[in-house]
């Protein structure tokens, strides 16, 4: 998707032994790890079109998995919203108070009429559904240790940090799953994110600063936004695309550089940041892989972390087409079709121990 930040401020001592509520979310034996709500996408009154950003994306991906007989979206596991508390873990308490003021949230999501509009108004139309989608990527990261994958249909705010926001992410969803992760599950003492969307993660990459826990590898077009140089420092693979990359150059140029990363470092749990805003066409992205290349390019990434059994969890990102949503469905159909959607039969107990007492 398209900040100065220091450090962010962690929980305070009282909070020091906090664990999510949105751990407690189960999922049935008959559910298959994906998480949706209905109410991730975003209806404002007109104003979502006024970012390029289809922002009800996530709706038509359900729609298109469950015409397909892939599962029904009332059988999709449904999060909840962080409560402040959550948000903390990551966000400080003066970036959090600023999301009060309509029009810093008009400038995060670069819908400037927001900015006029009464912020009770923006929190429950706007800022409580980019909640529910960090909700969302918080507990799919829990279920992907349990089930050995995950998929959160919404999320993929990879431009917020813990003290900024930006290019329509006000969340940082990424940084947050990582980091209750890192606190909470023993058997997570390492992380990798692989991010693929067109734009540089700088939000997650900012909130990883010299943590050697955290590998970052990022694909991204170097001549567009945001062009964070501080944030650079975080990325341990960078691979820098140039305009109208296209399949025969990029799938073998992440094949490569996956395999590399692997073999430098051995992670506990893989985010994968899976923007479609590659997309040939895009407006923002500005590359040309196919729609082919994108279900390559997402089978690449399963295949290695399955192979390796690694969790994942995969997060929808970017993507300025309308046409994507259906390219991500047919990218997870594929996925399932390749037998990469297996689920692990028992969860570890180490899972079930980290969260029996939140």
């Amino acid at each position: 998707m398209g900040g100065e930040s220091s450090k962010s401020k962690q929980p305070s001592d009282v909070e020091e032994n906090y664990q999510t509520k949105l751990f407690n979310v189960e999922r049935a034996d008959d559910q298959l790890p994906i998480v949706y709500s209905d109410e991730y996408n975003i209806r404002f009154g007109g104003m979502q079109k006024l970012h390029p950003f289809d922002s009800e994306k996530w709706g038509r991906i359900a729609t298109y998995l469950e015409n397909a007989k892939m599962l029904n979206v009332k059988d999709m596991v449904k999060p909840l919203e962080p409560t402040k508390s959550d948000l903390l873990m990551v966000h400080t308490e003066k970036y959090l108070k600023s999301l009060k003021s309509s029009w810093n949230v008009a400038i995060i999501t670069e819908v400037l009429p927001v900015g006029f509009v009464p912020n009770s108004i923006v929190q429950r139309v706007l800022l409580r559904r980019l909640r529910l989608q960090t909700g969302g990527t918080i507990l799919g990261a829990k279920l992907a240790l349990e089930s050995g994958w995950c998929i959160n249909i919404g999320g993929g705010f990879h431009h917020c940090s813990g003290e900024s926001g930006g290019g329509f992410c006000a969340y940082a969803d990424i940084s947050l799953a990582i980091k209750f992760l890192l606190k909470h599950f023993p058997e997570v003492k390492s992380a990798m994110i692989i991010d693929l969307d067109a734009h540089q993660g700088n939000g997650h990459e900012r909130d990883f600063l010299d943590d050697e826990r955290v590998y970052i590898l990022d694909a991204y077009n170097h001549s567009i936004y945001p062009g964070d140089s501080t944030a650079k420092r975080s990325i341990r693979k960078e691979m820098k695309l140039r305009f109208h990359t296209n399949d025969s150059t990029y799938l073998p140029l992440i094949d490569k550089g996956i395999d590399e990363a692997l073999k430098e470092f051995k992670p506990d749990f893989i985010l994968f940041n899976a923007g479609t805003d590659i997309l040939d066409g895009d407006p923002l992205g500005m590359l040309n892989i196919s729609s082919q290349g994108i279900i390559e390019r997402d089978e690449i990434v399963f295949r290695k972390a399955r192979t390796l059994q690694i969790p994942i969890l995969m997060v929808t990102s970017g993507g300025y087409q309308r046409c994507t949503a259906r390219v991500i469905a047919d990218s997870i159909l594929n996925l399932k079709e390749k037998g990469l959607l297996e689920v692990k039969s028992n969860p570890g107990s180490s899972v079930n121990e980290a969260v029996k007492d939140t």
